[in-house]
């Protein structure tokens, strides 16, 4: 018996205490989302606002109460927009709640004197109160200009324009309004109120819906910019640049992909000794990584948990692309994350490569048939060739371009015979006997970064479209024959995603599972490089490194997999241009050297 009662003493203090600080923003997200759904089912069906069911819309500013069905439309959906920042511990969203509840609170009093309403408002108001250390998500300080703007622009817009629609009924207007009672009757409209004006017939629904509408377009719009995720202008300082570089020179030969952690797109933490970093870009609320940590392997803890209490902070997602089997274990034992095989690294190792043999004659014979076409190729360091020559080859990279777009992030520096790149390796193809054209005699071009002291990994493939086929093939031949007097011992080519998955699904004995999944790799290759990047790979006979995606959870990876195609560059969202932040003075990420002195309680280095 006595256990009994102490058990139910338990649950009694338990129940009293309330839920646990770290599920509050959940709970009252999800309030916020069925008040949501519940307002936009009143305002699509107006039957729907006189249930008992709507009476849990109380609870939340968004109620109908006299309001017209524009109105609920345009709360229900203001709120589960709301409910997205709550639920990701959003500061602004926490002070709009705060504001939005002892408002509907009073209106529910006010309109249907409902004291349950009142209450219940007050109990999650009181709640929001006590845990408002849980709602501690940064935002982006560039997205207050965005929303004001926003608010202004298209406040004035449909300010004018629902003055035009009121204005073209004169006919149907009852009684003889003033200009004032017309103003006003807009205002109310865009608010989804009722204006002072009466129509005769169904025209005053018409006006209604068209005013709500325009209120709506300019309230979701604005909650939108105000509540969207940060998108910090990532940049590395130079002081970062030269810590990242020592950590390369001492510890780069780890990983293929370390050079490219110095794009200077990237933002970067530093573990607390110093030794070790990982390198990163936010894109749509995914703090995403690339390739391993950069620096000793025993301090990757240290420069992970800096990595995960800055997505802590802003509330970001935070996720890896292309890290190694080492990464992704040290990586989901550290954090608790989940990794899932994104594809293989094809690497060639110098001394193995050879072009006699079955298996290469495909590839021999291309190369044999361009060099009697009149090609000749070279292979330098970058520091060995000429400004001039530097410059030609960077104007026909920008040329030879397919997109407007610069594509790559997790395998791509991005830029091409920067002074400090020294080291980098370019190969390039050149046709003899022939008129030259805007760019000389050159016809394709080959980039490599550094990989240690004793390799290189390919970074970006250009070509003229008018030289004939097969000059990346040529050009790699030529990079892996000349490797040995540049005392290159490996080279690491293209990433070809799902490389497995396609290679087994065409093994004789496949499973119905495995061919399903593999055509439809082959069928998204006709807009991705999926089967196409794996066939040209494997032209070389490299041995495969798998890659892994780290993620939190499952429901993450479809938001990881846009914010990766963004970053990479197939696939853009951008704002209007009027919308965009002001051009200004570059600020360092938070996190950086610059910004460092002004962080409280972190042991800097």
């Amino acid at each position: 018996m006595s256990g009994g009662v102490a058990a139910a003493s338990h649950r009694v203090r338990r129940m009293l205490r309330g839920p646990r600080p770290e599920k509050v923003p959940y709970l009252v997200a999800t309030a916020c989302t069925l008040v949501g759904l519940l307002d936009i089912a009143a305002g699509v069906f107006p039957r729907f606002r006189h249930s008992r069911l709507h009476a849990l819309a109380e609870v939340l500013p968004g109620a109908l109460g006299p309001f017209a069905s524009a109105l609920a439309l345009s709360a229900g959906v203001l709120l589960l927009l709301l409910a997205h920042g709550l639920r990701r511990r959003k500061r602004r969203a926490w002070r709009a709640a705060v504001f939005l509840l002892p408002a509907g609170a009073a209106a529910q009093f006010a309109y249907r004197h409902s004291l349950v309403g009142v209450l219940i408002a007050g109990l999650l108001l009181a709640l929001l109160l006590r845990h408002r250390g849980e709602f501690s998500a940064l935002p982006d300080p560039r997205s207050r200009r965005p929303a004001l703007a926003n608010f202004f622009l298209m406040g004035s817009f449909s300010l004018t324009l629902g003055t035009v629609i009121v204005a073209t009924h004169p006919r149907k207007v009852v009684g003889d309004p003033s200009l004032a009672d017309y103003l006003t009757h807009v205002v109310y409209g865009l608010f989804g109120a009722e204006g002072p004006l009466a129509y005769t017939g169904r025209t005053g629904w018409t006006v209604g819906y068209s005013l709500g509408a325009l209120g709506m377009l300019t309230a979701l719009t604005t909650v939108y910019l105000a509540l969207r995720p940060e998108h910090p202008a990532a940049r590395l300082t130079e002081d970062d640049e030269t810590r990242l570089r020592a950590l390369l020179d001492r510890h780069g030969a780890r990983d293929s992909l370390g050079h490219f952690a110095l794009r200077r797109d990237k933002g970067v933490v530093f573990s607390p000794s110093g030794k070790a970093a990982v390198t990163y870009r936010v894109v749509s609320g995914v703090m995403l990584a690339s390739g391993d940590p950069i620096g000793d392997v025993e301090a990757w803890p240290g420069a992970i948990e800096r990595f995960m209490d800055e997505a802590r902070k802003h509330s970001w997602t935070p996720a890896v692309m292309g890290c190694s089997e080492t990464g992704g274990e040290v990586w989901t034992r550290e954090t608790g994350l989940d990794a899932l095989e994104l594809g293989d690294e094809a690497v060639v190792d110098v001394g193995d490569f050879s072009l006699s043999g079955r298996a290469m004659r495909n590839v021999r014979q291309m190369v044999k048939r361009i060099e009697r076409s009149g090609y000749e190729t070279r292979v330098r360091r970058v520091r060995d060739l000429s400004a001039a020559e530097l410059e030609r080859v960077r104007r026909a990279a920008d040329d030879w371009r397919g997109t407007d777009t610069e594509r790559g992030f997790s395998m791509a520096l991005g830029r091409i015979g920067d002074p400090t790149d020294g080291d980098c390796l370019i190969a390039t193809a050149h046709r003899r006997d022939e008129v030259p054209g805007p760019h000389g005699d050159l016809k394709a071009i080959l980039h490599f970064v550094p990989w240690g002291a004793d390799g290189v990994s390919l970074d970006l493939m250009r070509r003229d479209r008018a030289a004939d086929p097969g000059m990346n093939e040529l050009l790699i031949v030529a990079a892996l024959q000349a490797a040995p007097k540049l005392a290159i011992a490996r080279v690491s080519l293209n990433f070809a995603m799902f490389r497995s998955a396609l290679a087994r699904g065409e093994r004789l004995g496949a499973g119905p599972v495995l061919r399903g999944w593999r055509g439809l790799l082959v069928f998204l290759s006709r807009w991705f490089q999926i089967e196409s990047l794996y066939k040209f790979n494997a032209k070389f006979r490299p041995r495969w490194e798998p890659r892994f995606v780290v993620f939190r959870n499952n429901r993450d990876l479809p938001r990881i997999g846009v914010a990766a195609m963004q970053a990479e560059g197939f696939v853009t969202l951008a704002l209007p241009r009027f919308l965009h932040p002001r051009p200004g003075p570059r600020r360092p990420c938070p996190h950086t050297s610059a910004a460092r002195p002004r962080e409280r309680g972190v042991q800097v280095v």
